[in-house]
Formats: C-alpha cells, structure tokens, sequence
C-alpha cells in the first residue's frame, strides 16, 4: 500500500512550527544567557524609610545601620537588561537555608506588611536572578551578592571618609570620590526625598563583571536625580 504524498500547503505548514519553535527556544535561552554586566545595588534604609510612605522592620526586627542589598541584576552595555528568564527556574528557600541568617542582615526586606524576607528574595530571583543562570545558579546568586556586600563595606567607607549618617548634607561628588576611592570604580548614585523634602542618599549602584566577582567601570550609568547635596540621614 503506498502513501499519499502530503498536500504542499500542510507541508509548508509544518515547516513553518518547526521554524517559530526554533526561534522560541534560542531566543529564550540567548534572553537567559547573555548579558554583559550586573548592577549591584545597595540601599541606605534610614533614606527607604524616611519617606511618606514609610517603611517596616522585618519579622527578624530592625536590620542594622548598614546599607542593604537591593539586587544583582543582569545587564546590557546598552543600559536595557533582561528579566523574568526562566519562569520554570522557581525560588526554593530550601537551597539557601544555609545563608538565611547572612540574608536576614545583609538583604532584608523593610516593605509592608512585615515580612521574613521570602517575597523580596523570590522577586529578585525571579525578575533578575533567573537571566544570570549561566554564571550562577539560586545558591550562588544570593551568595555572590552577600559577598559583594563585604567587598564592597560602603558604610565604613564612606564614614572613613567623613561621611556618615547623622542627617548632615554632603556634597554628591564627594560621595562618589569616597566610594570610588573604596572600590576603584565609579558608581552610579540615586537619591529619593524624604518627609522634608531633601534629596537623600538612597541607592548605590556599583558594576560586576558577569562572574560575579570583580568590580568594573560600568558601561552604562543608571538614571538618578540628586542634588548636589544631599542628606544622609541616619536610621
């Protein structure tokens, strides 16, 4: 019995998913696995609070006067980043119990309502996390950034500067000299206002090489209006 050859419209058809599952599939890696820099972003809790929207301490109670982390976000040179991955690639608490204690002091959450961490971590991990998967898997990325943290110690850097946090205003550029005196690199710098009104030191972000472990120039700068000075108010 022989076969009917297939009508040329259905063939064409056929070739035609083939191609788009084709392209589905490197896109979505290539979405996953390129990208050329992280941001590492810290931010100052005293400035994160004192706005009108106040903030929360975590169930673990007030983190420390100390500059949190915010993320480690993948990046591209032209200042556009990729997100949400791998949508398959869930958070899992489990394979980090044993940084949760380094977590609930170097990255704590201070949204409302009072949470243990969980829900920020599983944002940032799912947004941001999941597209560096082909440097670091879920352990390592919460690790290198609680490592960048050390490195980096912004707080006493800039207090070794001079600059602490006591609600005096600062020069913007002597911030940045300070920092990247500490660091050897330029950083970005963003400022929110406070209850008064004052442009305040609120987030640093410093450029990562794509391994996670060595601080670079950062190709491209974050948007961050500040004034000239600013206050650094304390928490």
């Amino acid at each position: 019995m022989t076969m009917k050859p297939l009508p040329l419209r259905f063939v064409l058809f056929l070739l035609l998913v083939c191609n788009a599952v084709f392209q589905i599939g490197v896109l979505g890696s290539t979405n996953s696995e390129e990208f050329d820099f992280f941001f590492f972003v810290q931010q100052w809790p005293g400035s994160y609070c004192d706005t009108k929207n106040h903030c929360c301490y975590p169930k673990s109670g007030k983190p420390a006067a100390d500059f949190g982390i915010h993320g480690l976000w993948p990046n591209y040179n032209d200042g556009s980043y990729p997100s949400n991955c791998n949508p398959e690639n869930s958070f899992d608490k489990s394979e980090i119990s044993d940084l949760l204690s380094n977590l609930e002091k170097g990255w704590p959450t201070l949204a409302c309502p009072s949470g243990d961490g969980v829900k920020f971590w599983t944002h940032e991990w799912e947004k941001h996390g999941t597209c560096s998967e082909s440097q670091l898997d879920l352990h390592g990325y919460f690790e290198t950034a609680l490592t960048l943290k050390k490195k980096a110690n912004l707080l006493q850097t800039l207090k070794d500067a001079g600059i602490k946090p006591d609600y005096e205003f600062y020069d913007m550029e002597s911030i940045k000299e300070a920092i990247k005196g500490g660091i050897g690199h330029e950083v970005g710098i963003q400022c929110n206002h406070g209850t008064s009104g004052n442009s305040q030191l609120f987030q640093v972000f410093i450029c990562v090489d794509k391994s996670g472990t060595e601080f670079v120039e950062c190709p491209k700068m974050p948007r961050g209006r500040c004034a000239s000075k600013v206050q650094f108010p304390s928490f």
